[in-house]
C-alpha cells in the first residue's frame, strides 16, 4: 500500500544524519507539510535541510537535557503546528567496560537514551493529536546482552518498556506508540560513538553476515521504510509491539 503524508506534520529526534535522517526525507518525499528535526550540531543540521526540503524545520537542541527538551518544544509551539508522527529517534552507543564505568557514562546514556525519550514524548503531547503515531527507537541489543554494552543495553530495554506503557497511558487519545528495534546498521553511530574504524565495521559486517538468515547489515533507507510503515494508516492496529527490523539477527 503507497504511503501518503499529505498535510502531516512530523517530529524527528536525531533527524541529521542515519536513520533519522533517511526517514525525514521520506517523510517529505511523500507529502509531508512539515518535518521537524533535531540535532545538536547546527551545520549537520543545516546539510540535512538541503537533503530534506522546504518542509524541513531544524532545532538546535541537546535531546539529553530538560533545556534541550523545551528548546524543541517552544519550537514546535512556535509553529502552531500539532504533530501527526513523533519519532523518539535519537541516541548514542558507546562501549562501556563493567567493572570501570563511571557515574558519568552512565548518566549520559541514560539521559539521552532514556530520560530523552521519556521526556520528549510527554513534554509534546500537547502539541500531540489524538490518534498519532509515536514511534521509539530500541534496538535488538536489549535482548543481545552484548559484551561492552551494558549500558547502551540496558538503556534500549528501558525503550521498549515505554512503548508498553505509553500505549497503555495514551490509550484514551488513541495515540499509537511502537518501538522500533533495528539491527546491525550502518550509520555514523559506529565511528562517532563506538569510535570503530574501516577495519572494525567491515569485520562486524563479516560478522553478521554469518550470523542473520539475511546475511548482511540493514542500511538506514531501509530502517526508514519500517518507521513510515508505523506512522500510516496501515499500521492502525499495531501498538505497543517492538517490531525488530534486524534480518534476523536476534530471532534464530
Amino acid at each position: 500500500m503507497p504511503y501518503n503524508f499529505n498535510g502531516k506534520n512530523v517530529f524527528i529526534t536525531g533527524g541529521s544524519t542515519g536513520i533519522g535522517l533517511e526517514t525525514a526525507i521520506k517523510f517529505a518525499k511523500l507529502g509531508a507539510k512539515k518535518v521537524f528535526i533535531t540535532g545538536r550540531n547546527e551545520s549537520t543540521l543545516k546539510a540535512a535541510k538541503e537533503l530534506i526540503g522546504d518542509s524541513a524545520e531544524i532545532i538546535i537542541a541537546d535531546v539529553g537535557t530538560i533545556n534541550g527538551i523545551k528548546t524543541m518544544v517552544e519550537a514546535v509551539a512556535a509553529s502552531g503546528e500539532k504533530l501527526d508522527v513523533v519519532f523518539a529517534n535519537a541516541g548514542i552507543a558507546e562501549n562501556n567496560s563493567f567493572g570501570a564505568t563511571s557515574s558519568d557514562e552512565f548518566d549520559k546514556t541514560f539521559d539521552i537514551n532514556v530520560k530523552g525519550v521519556f521526556f520528549t514524548v510527554q513534554e509534546l503531547l500537547p502539541y500531540t493529536l489524538d490518534g498519532a503515531s509515536v514511534i521509539l527507537t530500541a534496538s535488538v541489543v536489549s535482548n543481545k546482552g552484548m559484551p561492552n554494552l551494558s549500558l547502551y543495553n540496558a538503556s534500549k530495554a528501558a525503550v521498549r518498556s515505554f512503548a508498553r506503557s505509553f500505549s497503555n497511558d495514551l490509550k484514551a487519545r488513541k495515540i499509537r506508540v511502537n518501538a522500533l528495534s533495528p539491527g546491525v546498521t550502518i550509520t555514523p553511530i559506529m565511528q562517532n560513538g563506538l569510535k570503530m574504524d574501516a577495519a572494525a565495521i567491515e569485520g562486524f559486517k563479516q560478522y553478521v553476515a554469518q550470523a542473520a538468515p539475511s546475511g548482511r547489515a540493514a542500511t538506514p533507507d531501509e530502517i526508514a521504510d519500517v518507521v513510515l510503515f508505523l506512522a500510516s494508516d496501515g499500521a492502525s492496529y499495531v501498538n505497543g509491539i517492538e517490531l525488530s527490523v534486524d534480518g534476523g539477527l536476534a530471532q534464530v
